[in-house]
């Protein structure tokens, strides 16, 4: 059964690979077509692993920041072929120079974060809004920062919670669960089976009380237990 788990998973690492190599060859030919290409291309990636996504709620029309757990790059290949958005995503300068799916950031126009840098927060502020403001594009960040080995969440970073409250921004929180069955990066297997994604209720910020975002979390978090033990998906 491992054997067949590990075969899967590299089987699953090729697909990513030859879909993300059409993708940035696609967003080089056709530069203004960036949001359908990256979703219809993450559609098919979904569909060639076998990962079936069932959705609890709605994503919320109005939303301006996505706030997601984060397990593996099938948390962002799941959000992308759900949401018809261009989303703008949120990660760390490190990522752009790593092959291939650095391409792919960097052809899709996404934001690099240096946490070394200490002017990164603000160089990330001014991309976020010529994101919103000129681009019109929705922006994606993974509030732990990296990802999570275990069912806890990591504690959430300062940088999200700064930026929805500079900007007054409509804030979803977004609970994936069960991703790691399509792609464990961790233990390079993949069991296969079904992966949820829990679009819980929006939070207008510039409304919001002063704990918001610690609130956001115990939420976050009592979705993730609450899944493990009703329906026995884990995060």
């Amino acid at each position: 059964m491992k054997i067949f788990a590990h075969l899967r998973f590299y089987y699953s690492a090729f697909v990513i690979s030859l879909v993300v190599s059409c993708m940035i060859v696609l967003l080089k030919l056709l530069p203004n077509r960036k949001d359908k290409i990256l979703h219809y291309g993450n559609k098919i990636m979904l569909a060639l692993m076998f990962a079936d996504v069932e959705v609890v709620g709605e994503p919320d029309p109005k939303a301006q920041l996505y706030l997601v757990n984060h397990q593996g790059i099938v948390d962002i290949i799941t959000l992308e072929a759900l949401l018809d958005k261009n989303l703008n995503w949120v990660a760390k300068r490190e990522l752009f120079e790593v092959p291939w799916f650095g391409l792919l950031l960097k052809n899709a126009q996404m934001i690099a974060v240096d946490r070394q840098d200490k002017r990164g927060l603000i160089k990330l502020m001014k991309d976020v809004r010529h994101s919103l403001e000129d681009l019109h594009r929705p922006v994606a960040i993974f509030p732990e920062g990296t990802r999570a080995k275990n069912q806890k969440l990591l504690p959430f970073k300062d940088g999200a919670r700064f930026i929805a409250e500079k900007f007054g921004l409509v804030v979803q929180p977004v609970v994936i669960v069960g991703s790691k069955r399509v792609v464990n990066e961790h233990e390079r297997t993949s069991i296969g089976g079904d992966l949820k994604v829990i679009f819980l209720p929006s939070i207008d910020v510039s409304k919001a009380p002063k704990g918001w975002y610690e609130e956001l979390r115990r939420t976050m978090q009592e979705t993730i237990d609450g899944q493990l033990e009703e329906f026995a998906i884990s995060r």
